[in-house]
């Protein structure tokens, strides 16, 4: 068995759905209202399967990933204009940050790279492409599990038809060109034709800070309900009232198969 296979299913052990907190938003806001101070904030999500970091913020943070049975951590490898929304950016310029082998050796457990398609430029979209390809074709060479992200242009901006169309046809291509494992948007009800048309684990993103926890909890319920094998949630996780509560709740809902309501009551969540 394969280095990238022996980390990956470190992430799914026992078989379970995964839980994944990301932190990396510095990368791409600077200071984040829950992550100031990442090294100290990051010591309230000791309980997810893993953590997404930054390259440059992973040696700061060492501590929450030096102990057994710590999460796993999962480093980005490129940047993206995609995200930049305070700037407003709209082509989705990417750009190579570190290499998965560079990432091995900073003690990242999985690597973490972005793909944004339908640019509008279809030069723009091949050079996406190529920098993905050419990552994957390197995880494979070091031994490292590669989470491909598709992250579309302005997706508060799409129908609901529109970003699930788009979505589907990403989460193939990903799988096509070589990712592990996907991180995305969760469409909705059709979410499943997503998951059952991807032959890799599925991970449902949790986007913006939602109004209340119990939505976050339902979007991670239904999410799983349509076939995803975990989540990526950042703001809904370390935005909360009390972090480690509501990853507490999160997780009875992704790995235990709690209801929303049920895991809400039994951490105490508003």
């Amino acid at each position: 068995m394969e280095g990238h296979y022996i980390r990956l299913n470190r992430l799914f052990s026992q078989g379970r759905n995964v839980v994944i907190v990301a932190v990396d938003h510095g990368e791409f806001f600077g200071p984040t209202p829950g992550i100031v101070n990442l090294p100290e904030a990051i010591e309230e999500i000791g309980q997810a399967d893993g953590i997404l970091i930054s390259p440059g913020m992973l040696g700061h943070c060492g501590h929450a990933f030096d102990y057994r049975g710590a999460p796993m951590a999962i480093v980005r490898l490129n940047w993206s204009t995609v995200y930049c929304d305070q700037w407003g950016y709209r082509q989705a310029q990417s750009a190579r940050v570190i290499s998965p082998a560079e990432a091995l050796g900073l003690g990242a457990d999985i690597a973490l790279a972005s793909l944004t398609l339908r640019t509008g430029d279809e030069a723009r979209d091949r050079d996406n492409v190529a920098l993905f390809a050419q990552l994957a074709s390197e995880k494979r060479q070091a031994g490292i599990p590669l989470i491909g992200e598709f992250y579309p242009i302005a997706p508060n901006e799409l129908r609901r038809d529109e970003l699930h169309t788009l979505v589907a046809a990403a989460c193939r291509i990903l799988a096509e060109l070589g990712a592990d494992a996907i991180k995305t948007f969760y469409t909705g009800s059709r979410f499943e034709e997503v998951t059952s048309a991807c032959p890799i684990p599925v991970f449902a993103l949790g986007a913006e800070k939602l109004p209340k926890e119990i939505d976050a909890l339902k979007l991670a319920h239904d999410a799983i309900a349509d076939g995803a094998r975990g989540v990526v949630f950042g703001r809904n996780v370390f935005q909360a009232k009390d972090p480690a509560a509501f990853l507490g709740a999160l997780r009875l809902v992704v790995k235990d198969g709690a209801s929303p309501e049920e895991a809400a009551k039994d951490y105490n969540l508003e």
